[in-house]
């Protein structure tokens, strides 16, 4: 019993390394011109994704945590604030998502992006006022973009890494 949990966190762990990693890849890339401010491509939820599609929501919501954790230390509180409950939002959605047997992982991804723009409006609310909510639908439109570039990715590494048998259980 003790190795399955051993393994099961050193999976989560490894995960949640490579979406910090992803996470620092997209801070230093230039901003894309087409983008608006906030916009980002979410290339760390490629691995929440992964966590959740591979491994298991308690999994998932780590690296969700993790990748909240290392916003607080990267960008500040708000960064952190943001993070942390857009994450858990758009991971909550997904596993719903996943639980569907007609939603593959295009819908999960689209449907993960949007929540997890969502989520951060929801906070930008908090912090603002009612007018954030305007700035939603170019956040909403660009998550079926984003989402879609999450779900590929997911889609073309989760078998090739199912493959590894540190994660054949």
């Amino acid at each position: 019993m003790k190795k399955t949990s051993n393994l099961k966190i050193t999976q989560t762990a490894l995960v949640s390394a490579v979406a910090l990693v992803l996470s620092y890849i997209e801070m230093s890339l230039p901003d894309i011109p087409f983008m608006l401010p906030g916009m980002k491509l979410g290339l760390s939820n490629i691995a929440t994704m992964f966590a959740l599609s591979a491994l298991s929501l308690p999994s998932a919501l780590v690296v969700c945590v993790v990748k909240a954790v290392f916003a607080l230390l990267m960008r500040g509180f708000t960064a952190f604030l943001m993070s942390l409950c857009a994450g858990i939002f758009s991971v909550l959605a997904m596993w719903l998502l996943l639980r569907f047997k007609r939603v593959g992982f295009l819908g999960v991804g689209v449907g993960g992006a949007f929540c997890h723009n969502l989520g951060q409006i929801l906070v930008a609310f908090f912090y603002t006022d009612s007018t954030v909510f305007a700035y939603f639908s170019v956040l909403g439109i660009a998550s079926i973009f984003t989402g879609a570039v999450t779900a590929l990715a997911v889609y073309l590494i989760l078998p090739k890494v199912l493959r590894i048998s540190l994660y054949q259980t």
